[in-house]
């Protein structure tokens, strides 16, 4: 089951050849006006959009629910057992994955929903029955999928419980793909609010509604979390598909101001500079985008596994050293570098490596993975040298 919320669009431009070359003469636009003064909204139907008093409130049937399956004068450790029980047992709720966004109350009722929606689900009633509970950013390995004209950029979120007595509990409904070695931080409900309508938005941008998408974002920015960057690279996206470059420049430059390393917000930077002419300041950018890039460990493990199946061992071992020293715990790193090694010729270090694998591994089912995988290549690779 993979997990994915707060998509952050990349937008392809396409901007017409003709006008290209002549650069457009600076514009100041206020964040103020990026949110009110530029977008015309319809007056006849304006978009239906969610309060935010009912992304996270209770229903009847879920609190009907929570009678039913989880004992209110148990402790912390007893009633979370239950909760989480209940939720992922088939027989009592069972759950399904899709890529929608829902409150909580929605995601109940239909048993459905992307990892945000299944995490306001569980916020909503761990909170109801007294745990002590917050939300997580999580920082997975960056995860870029394409649709119609746009990049999307995966990010995760998940629940943090505290227990008391220095005990803690993630949960986390990402089973297959979250690791305990990623980079979490609790955040404020305002701002898991702020992811909540930035993937409405975004959810809206690929049906191609414009007016939705925009409402949506200026509740993410105004009413939740002025400083979350991926609704301002969002609204960015509107406004070029409004054909108002100046408004999605000035929308970008807003994202940096609150988050310098928004990859997103630079990299549509770059497309929106070298669109109109502007080569010099989309090479500032571009240049900006390769150097995160390196310095991100994940990146740097793409890198090796594309110059280890090309053969270019050497540099496949300098990306992937690099990896692993940033992030020492990672298995995935460790056994690529061991298989590296062994093909080229370096046994002592292949084993050395698939072992640091098998050591960090998070379960007894990886390690034993490992374990078997090491015998079985490190047998065929004696079988080759005798």
């Amino acid at each position: 089951m993979r997990i994915r919320i707060s998509l952050a669009v990349l937008l392809i431009l396409e901007l017409g050849c003709s006008s290209a070359v002549r650069l457009q003469e600076e514009v100041q636009i206020s964040p103020e006006e990026l949110l009110t003064g530029a977008y015309s909204l319809p007056t006849d139907e304006p978009p239906a959009i969610i309060d935010r008093t009912n992304v996270l409130s209770l229903s009847s049937e879920m609190r009907h629910f929570l009678g039913e399956n989880v004992d209110i004068k148990a402790g912390s450790s007893l009633k979370l057992h239950q909760l989480v029980y209940a939720i992922i047992n088939k027989e009592t709720f069972g759950l399904e994955y899709d890529d929608r966004t829902r409150t909580a109350s929605e995601t109940f009722s239909r048993r459905r929903g992307n990892c945000l929606s299944f995490s306001n689900m569980f916020f909503t009633m761990a909170r109801e029955v007294g745990l002590d509970v917050h939300f997580q950013e999580v920082d997975i390995p960056p995860d870029w999928t394409f649709k119609q004209d746009a990049y999307l950029l995966n990010r995760h979120v998940n629940i943090y419980v505290n227990l008391g007595r220095d005990a803690q509990q993630v949960v986390d409904f990402n089973i297959e793909d979250f690791k305990s070695s990623y980079d979490m931080r609790i955040i404020r409900v305002n701002r898991a609010l702020a992811h909540f309508y930035n993937n409405k938005a975004v959810e809206n941008l690929q049906k191609g509604d414009l007016p939705a998408a925009f409402i949506n974002l200026r509740m993410a920015i105004v009413e939740c979390d002025s400083k979350f960057s991926p609704a301002w690279t969002s609204l960015g996206t509107v406004y070029i598909r409004k054909k108002l470059p100046n408004h999605a420049e000035a929308a970008y430059l807003q994202a940096l101001k609150v988050d310098r390393l928004d990859l997103v917000a630079m990299s549509n930077l770059v497309a929106l500079y070298a669109g109109r002419g502007d080569l010099e300041k989309a090479d500032i950018y571009r240049n900006k985008v390769i150097s995160h890039r390196k310095q991100n460990p994940y990146y740097r493990f793409h890198l090796g596994r594309e110059a280890f199946f090309s053969h270019d061992f050497d540099t496949a071992i300098r990306h992937l050293r690099y990896a692993v020293r940033k992030r020492p715990n990672e298995d995935q790193f460790a056994f690529l570098l061991g298989l590296v090694y062994l093909q080229k010729g370096e046994e002592a270090a292949a084993r050395r490596w698939m072992a640091r694998a098998e050591e960090v591994a998070a379960s007894d089912v990886l390690k034993r993975n490992y374990s078997t995988k090491m015998d079985i290549l490190l047998s065929a690779s004696d079988s080759l040298h005798h």
